[in-house]
């Protein structure tokens, strides 16, 4: 076998998911630690970590951007991307799943699966990466290996196949026992490395019953475990360790594990797991994009033509990195690439191996690289570079859709230019950030995933030595919808000027998509029989359809949650043509629009609020004064634990509100959760 191929099936690339303030960043900077990248430990409270190395990132103690790094284990290089746990910064996750091949999943011991714990996960389901799970911070007061495990089970859907014991609980954690090899684990104060030795006699029953349900969830799961585990009523380490692998990359269990990054517990064996369950780029589906209309694959092979993708830009002051994940072939310092979705070549200046915010120069990278290229001038987060003489077209991540807006603009005048060229940067890094120029205000409009994503991204302008800006409150995007439809509705669209005329006569019906209000999305269909409108002039109303739905008539916000029926038309013969039937459709289903029943939609979110018990009436009213809808409650470790579903433009402000009616022991998270009829009238813009 070449060496480079050998060299590819010891690289792992991944990530690490969880909730906000569930460890991630402490993981990995005990990985970093752990496998000699680093000779300190960096620690968020004190803002000495290497992945959290923005200035905001330090002064808020969360991960906002995803940082990439590298490092070596047991002979095995590890590609590392720390994601946010914000719901705000999901679309950074999105972007980094796309190209990552495995992933570890941390989950606090205490609280177990929180909310952006879920949505990180079903963000992975979507990608398909196989995942492994990490329980931390078993030595706080209320950890529970296994109540964390149940609620990995119940809300998450996966077979989790926890393969270590906790030795001590927690102020008293000091190991685990690896149920795999039979071990015990045991991390003394002051060591660095754990000593490793027998199951201790007294955890000995407890750890053969729990390597007994080990051994039967495997065995259910994977054929070859079931035939020795049916002749021998046991597994063997080595079976034991190939299901788990097998059933790791297939996605059909979830490996757990657990520890204390905090307190450096864990981390080991945790790489291990990596290295032992998670793919390598051998081990994943070959890459598949279109030329030509023609879908191709790639396998991850450094001789094939090269195929990358950009999945993160930055375009800093000192020079503009363009970070990618190469999927096949081999990419030379100097070398030109295509960019098929802008037609462009570009030429890498530069390869760099990224560590945070520190880079190491490279020759070159090949298959399964994770690296940053300087020098590239137009190439976007979702961009594909390719080999000129062998182009290929990769599916781009899918970028969210802003639901918060706010104006912003230059303190001075004389400013206006470089707030517009900070912006563009800003645009440029992070394609869930848009900017616009509203027509009817001239504002120029900042919109984003919410408050705090804004609030980032315009401090970032005034951190980076970007002109001093205003900011005006945020501004929700509003929706407008069908309540009741009509049917028959008549557009003729007739023009003569002195040439060719147009001609185009439509008949829509148009109707809510789904019984209930608030449900999204479009949907157009033809019905119209006998050729009284050619298939090529239904495509050319159904995109009129689609223009009319910019502006609805309550307000000018854009229509979602209809269905359109074309039933009926005529054409002439040689009036009608392409563009006078789109302008048909739009023209007709405005006209039909201002005819239906219309209802004002408003983005609400899924708050997860936890509060001390003594609170919880305060915050209850509160919520109701928002418009909030109580949907559950729970106690949970001393706290209680409410779920609601409130407006989104009710949030703005929540979190100083919160922290004032707790005493500052109050937290919440958010999350998306569609449109639903606005409970009051919204200013038409």
């Amino acid at each position: 076998m070449r060496t480079d191929v050998n060299l590819l099936a010891a690289v792992r690339n991944l990530g690490i998911l969880a909730h906000v303030d569930a460890g991630k960043t402490t993981v990995t900077e005990r990985i970093l630690y752990a496998t000699g990248t680093t000779h300190r430990r960096g620690e968020v409270h004190d803002g000495t970590t290497v992945t959290d190395f923005d200035p905001q990132e330090r002064d808020r103690g969360i991960t906002i951007f995803a940082a990439a790094v590298s490092c070596a284990w047991d002979g095995h290089r590890v590609n590392l991307i720390d994601t946010p746990g914000h719901v705000d910064f999901a679309d950074e996750v999105e972007r980094s799943l796309r190209v990552l091949d495995g992933a570890v999943a941390v989950f606090d011991a205490v609280a177990g699966v929180e909310p952006q714990s879920e949505s990180v996960w079903r963000q992975a389901d979507r990608h398909g990466v196989p995942r492994i799970a990490f329980v931390n911070k078993l030595d706080r007061a209320g950890a529970d290996l296994d109540r964390a495990v149940a609620s990995i089970r119940e809300r998450l859907h996966p077979a989790p196949l926890v393969v270590q014991m906790p030795i001590g609980a927690e102020g008293g954690f000091t190991g685990v026992v690896d149920l795999v090899r039979m071990r015990a684990l045991v991390w003394n104060d002051g060591s660095e490395e754990p000593a490793r030795g027998p199951v201790p006699d007294a955890l000995r029953d407890e750890a053969l019953r729990r390597r007994r349900l080990l051994e039967e969830a495997v065995a259910e799961r994977h054929p070859a475990a079931l035939e020795e585990f049916c002749d021998r009523e046991t597994l063997s380490e080595a079976t034991l360790a190939a299901a788990l692998r097998d059933l790791t990359r297939t996605g059909d269990g979830v490996v757990v594990l657990c520890g204390s990054a905090y307190r450096n517990r864990g981390i080991e064996p945790l790489l291990d797991a990596v290295v032992a369950y998670l793919p390598s780029p051998l081990d994943v589906p070959a890459v598949r994009g279109v030329h030509q209309g023609t879908e191709q694959g790639r396998a991850a092979d450094p001789e094939a033509p090269f195929a990358a993708l950009a999945f993160k830009v930055n375009a800093g002051s000192t020079g503009r990195l363009t970070y990618v994940r190469v999927y096949s072939g081999t990419i030379a310092k100097g070398d030109t690439v295509w960019d098929p979705g802008t037609g462009r070549t570009e030429r890498a200046a530069r390869i760099l191996r990224v560590m945070a915010d520190r880079h190491a120069q490279l020759d070159r990278a090949v298959a399964g690289d994770i690296v940053a290229l300087a020098g590239l001038k137009s190439a976007r987060a979702g961009s594909t570079l390719c080999d000129p003489g062998a182009p290929l077209l990769l599916e781009p991540p899918v970028v969210a859709e802003p639901v918060v807006s706010v104006a912003v603009e230059a303190r001075r005048s004389t400013d206006t230019g470089r707030l517009a060229t900070a912006l563009a940067r800003l645009a440029e890094e992070d394609p869930s950030l848009v900017v616009r120029t509203d027509g009817e205000t001239g504002q120029t409009v900042l919109s984003g995933m919410g408050e705090l994503h804004l609030e980032v991204a315009v401090e970032k302008i005034r951190g980076d030595g970007g002109p001093e800006v205003t900011v005006g409150r945020p501004r929700v995007a509003h929706r407008e919808t069908v309540v009741r439809g009509v049917s028959g509705r008549v557009h003729r669209h007739v023009k003569q000027d002195g040439g060719a005329g147009q001609f185009a006569h439509v008949v829509l019906d148009v109707e809510p998509l789904g019984a209930e209000v608030g449900a999204t999305g479009f949907e157009f269909r033809s019905v119209v029989v006998g050729g009284r409108v050619p298939q090529e002039y239904v495509r050319a109303v159904e995109a009129g359809c689609r223009d009319a739905l910019a502006e609805g008539p309550l307000g000018g916000h854009p229509v979602t949650g209809l269905r359109v029926t074309l039933t009926d038309g005529s054409t002439h013969v040689k009036d009608s043509s392409d563009t006078a039937f789109r302008t048909a459709g739009r023209l007709g289903l405005r006209e039909a629009l201002r005819a239906c029943a219309m209802a004002l939609l408003e983005p609400v979110a899924d708050v997860t609020v936890t509060v001390p018990e003594d609170t919880v009436g305060g915050v209850l009213g509160d919520l109701a004064a928002r418009r909030g809808r109580v949907t559950g409650s729970e106690s949970r470790g001393g706290a209680a634990v409410l779920t609601a579903t409130v407006p989104l433009a009710e949030l703005f402000g929540y979190a100083t509100r919160l922290r004032s009616r707790t005493q500052g022991r109050g937290t919440f998270t958010t999350r998306p959760a569609g449109y639903a009829p606005a409970a009051r009238a919204v200013p038409v813009r």
